[in-house]
């Protein structure tokens, strides 16, 4: 089995944990909906690694994940023209952000990577991501890179069909990556992960 086979079948194995813990039946570890890694998340048995692909910073710079130097980095694909998930996963990490004390908050890093580089220039992540917190980071690139990079966290990216109104659909999975400081993808968290969830999950991997 090859290594990118391996990480999907990782990825979908801790989103499906994250759907059994929020639908109908067993609680997946207890009555408070955690996983027995004590997360609301899911953490990963076999971390990835984080990949060393070129991108581009909101400041037009050179910029690649492995850049991140926070004890905690949040990781999201996305685009700015997303009309739902986006908009509502990126309030989320913001809205969990500020519900932690002010010396937790300095050890966590916020990246937005891009999945419509051709309209998500620096300037254009710089703006919608002010709009959250200016403090959260923005990367775009070549389509080609982002994908390779996006497929090494076992992300799903595909530039879809052409619209008949014009434009074209952005398909992407839409999971938040947490990486550690060592340059591994450790944590996976769904979109419906709640703010409160999140903020007690990055405490209580900022305590370990």
């Amino acid at each position: 089995m090859t290594g990118r086979v391996s990480r999907a079948l990782a990825s979908l194995l801790a989103l499906l944990v994250l759907l059994t813990a929020c639908g109908g039946g067993e609680p997946a570890a207890s009555d408070a909906g955690l996983d027995t890694d004590g997360l609301h998340g899911s953490a990963l048995d076999e971390p990835y690694q984080v990949p060393e692909t070129e991108l581009v910073d909101t400041a037009g710079a050179d910029y690649s994940l492995t850049d991140a130097d926070a004890d905690l980095t949040l990781v999201f694909f996305g685009y700015t023209h997303c009309p739902d998930i986006c908009g509502i996963v990126m309030s989320t990490i913001a809205s969990a952000l500020v519900r932690l004390d002010d010396a937790d908050r300095e050890r966590v890093d916020v990246v937005f990577v891009t999945t419509d580089p051709a309209r998500d220039d620096p300037a254009s992540l710089r703006a919608y991501l002010d709009s959250y917190d200016p403090e959260f980071e923005g990367a775009t690139g070549e389509m080609e890179t982002i994908i390779a990079t996006a497929r090494e966290l076992a992300v799903f990216v595909e530039q879809g069909e052409k619209l008949p109104g014009g434009g074209y659909e952005v398909v992407h999975s839409d999971p938040i990556i947490g990486l550690d400081d060592q340059d591994q993808a450790t944590t996976v968290w769904s979109k419906d992960t709640s703010a409160q969830q999140l903020a007690e999950d990055i405490e209580e991997l900022l305590s370990r």
